[in-house]
């Protein structure tokens, strides 16, 4: 892959280095926060009334946040997601990434970044993603190598959708405990992409997985926004 086309791609996942400004910033801030009060409340014995009092907050401020206009997180992310200003702003598609996406509160976040045609990527997982005790639930191991997997693809110079995606469990995968992947694109035929990737913990690997995805047609990727945006209008009349 040319610097250039893994410099268009860099701020779409790596978002560590293209820190957000204006409202982006505030979006990231206010997500955080959330996020805070999700690993409390999946570990809080606050007493029922306080639990009671904080539900109400919620459920106001979220009428509150209908009384504003919907973004729309895909409008002008071709030309958005790669501009040098944009880059610097923050935004985008990218950052509401349920994985990786600093301005959505579900995601832990992951962090990326790409060296020589490989991606690093580290990652702590709280108690909002616990499956078996002391362990992070087995399909959030498999929906990050996804993520992971996916910007390893972008190296092939032919990026498209998952087709395919293997997770083999290792050992258990720890909460609250840092976590290192690593992603590579193994081979290209044709339209399928083929990467691998391990996850450890510490010195010890957690789990391993192989994905192929499959090289988009000319004009899909836009046929999924215009249905997508069909639905929302449908669901907004």
């Amino acid at each position: 892959m040319s610097e250039d086309r893994r410099d268009k791609y860099r701020p779409r996942w790596e978002a560590k280095d293209f820190r957000g400004v204006g409202i982006w910033q505030v979006r990231r801030r206010l997500a955080s926060a959330m996020r805070t009060v999700i690993e409390r409340l999946t570990t809080s014995d606050a007493p029922e009334a306080e639990l009671s009092e904080a539900a109400r907050r919620l459920e106001e401020y979220g009428e509150h946040l209908a009384g504003h206009p919907r973004r729309d997180r895909y409008e002008g992310f071709g030309e958005t997601a790669v501009a040098a200003p944009e880059q610097q702003a923050g935004g985008g598609h990218f950052d509401y990434s349920p994985w990786i996406g600093l301005s959505n509160p579900l995601a832990p976040p992951i962090t990326m970044e790409s060296r020589d045609e490989r991606v690093f990527a580290t990652v702590t997982f709280g108690s909002a993603y616990e499956g078996a005790p002391g362990c992070v639930h087995g399909g959030c191991v498999a929906a990050a190598f996804d993520e992971i997997l996916g910007y390893a693809q972008t190296f092939s110079g032919q990026p498209g959708m998952t087709g395919t995606l293997t997770t083999i469990y290792r050992s258990p995968t720890p909460i609250h405990t840092p976590l290192r992947f690593e992603a590579w694109t193994e081979k290209v035929e044709g339209r399928k992409v083929t990467c691998q990737g391990t996850l450890h913990a510490g010195d010890r690997l957690c789990a391993e997985a192989s994905a192929i995805f499959i090289t988009l047609r000319p004009g899909s990727y836009e046929k999924l926004v215009r249905e997508r945006a069909s639905r929302v209008q449908r669901d907004e009349s």
